[in-house]
């Protein structure tokens, strides 16, 4: 039986450990081709879970973590994250911003994608503070040599939840499958305004 359970704060903590495995499975295939550890997924979420006011909204078949989407305040990100917006004059304090929606290949096609945005934007019009919304993605070429030849991007359902492609970019950095170590990696940002 498939539930979608959103948890704020602390609360999800339990689950740090299959949720660092899930994000290391499902990040490992394209677009992002992340080549992750165990204790650096630990890490992320330890200090994600304990920012004030954020959201995670796990996807569980029976006891087992299948899927996990992220949120919280802009204003306690990392400043890479927060620097374009900042530069173009926004109010960092008013935008919510969406961290990565993971899950495993044999769930999507069942909605679950969508239960994701609706429980963090339900979440951010909650707190009553927020105008904006906002993701980033990794950017990578069409003739990518590790793009599979069935790859669909998600720009689509993205508008469909009302989302734009912005002209704002970040860069992380992360090791690839096929790289000796970690590079920068360019991601665009994506808005919608609540009405």
């Amino acid at each position: 039986m498939l539930k979608v359970v959103p948890y704020t704060g602390e609360a999800a903590s339990v689950h740090v450990d299959a949720l660092a495995q899930l994000r290391i499975e499902v990040f490992r295939d394209f677009p992002y081709l992340y080549k992750g550890s165990l204790d650096y997924e630990r890490g992320y979420l330890h200090t994600f879970l304990e920012a004030p006011d954020s959201l995670l909204v796990l996807a569980f078949d029976g006891d087992k973590v299948v899927g996990a989407s992220s949120a919280l305040p802009m204003e306690y990100e990392t400043p890479n994250i927060q620097q374009p917006f900042l530069e173009q004059g926004h109010e960092i304090q008013r935008i919510f911003y969406y961290g990565e929606s993971v899950l495993l290949q044999p769930y999507r096609g069942q909605g679950i994608g969508v239960h994701f945005f609706e429980k963090r934007e339900q979440w951010a019009r909650r707190l009553g503070r927020f105008d904006t919304l906002a993701f980033c993605a990794v950017v990578r070429p069409e003739g990518h040599p590790r793009r599979p030849k069935d790859y669909i991007p998600l720009d689509a359902f993205w508008r469909r939840r009302g989302f734009e492609q912005t002209d704002l970019y970040c860069q992380m950095s992360w090791q690839d499958l096929d790289e000796a170590e970690e590079s920068p990696k360019a991601l665009r940002f994506w808005m919608k305004t609540l009405g």
